[in-house]
């Protein structure tokens, strides 16, 4: 029976894994596009997210029939759970990636009047690369990663709020862009809540690993 259910945790940790990996392909792409403009690219995001959807139910539908297959206990238990868990955060920055893509068709008309655009590759690269630490934190069961993860999500904090003083001056200065710098403000608060979900995937791994609860802690 532990072969089996060895087996089975296996399968699953591989499909949260490429779920992970499609949304962060999402995610990538999304982010070109605004730089771009490209609609087409927002439009392929958006279509592309009822795959996302759909590998996330899944998932969860394999998780609930481990648990009542195996009904495991202490740490087999907990692996489930944060399974769980982490496949309904990733699902959710497939979600953003949706959300920035509309964004993208929103901004697209205004076109060459935009005198001066937001650049959002640094700050993309870093919730993404915080999502991918939060990923391989799991795959190797490190709470030392997990917990540096989470530290560096001051860094996106900071950007975030930059943009949105940036986006501010700009709106005074350029009024009749207004609604470009308003969707760049909605970018920016989805790319920080991208490196606020690698922080909740972090925190759910040092829950599996130790059993300690650190989420709401301001000790970590």
């Amino acid at each position: 029976m532990k072969e089996h259910f060895t087996r089975e945790m296996d399968h699953l940790k591989d499909m949260v894994n490429q779920l992970a990996n499609e949304a962060e392909y999402a995610l990538e792409k999304v982010v070109q596009a605004v730089a771009s403009l490209d609609c087409d690219a927002a439009r392929m995001v958006i279509d592309g997210d009822y795959a996302i959807d759909c590998r996330e139910i899944k998932i969860e539908e394999e998780c609930l029939k481990i648990l009542a297959l195996y009904q495991p206990v202490a740490s087999d238990l907990r692996t489930v759970i944060t399974l769980l868990k982490v496949n309904n955060e990733i699902e959710r920055v497939g979600d953003f990636a949706v959300n920035i893509a509309r964004r993208v068709l929103h901004m697209a008309p205004l076109g060459e009047d935009i005198n001066e655009r937001f650049d959002f590759s640094e700050m993309a690269d870093r919730a993404r690369k915080m999502l991918r630490s939060a990923l391989q934190s799991m795959n190797d069961s490190d709470t030392l990663m997990a917990f540096e993860t989470i530290r560096r999500d001051s860094e996106v904090d900071d950007m975030n709020r930059a943009n949105i003083r940036k986006a501010e001056e700009l709106i005074a200065r350029n009024p009749n862009m207004g609604s470009y710098y308003i969707d760049c403000v909605g970018i920016s608060r989805v790319l920080e809540r991208t490196a606020d979900i690698a922080t909740n995937i972090c925190e759910d791994v040092i829950y599996l690993e130790t059993g300690k609860i650190v989420r709401h802690s301001h000790d970590i």
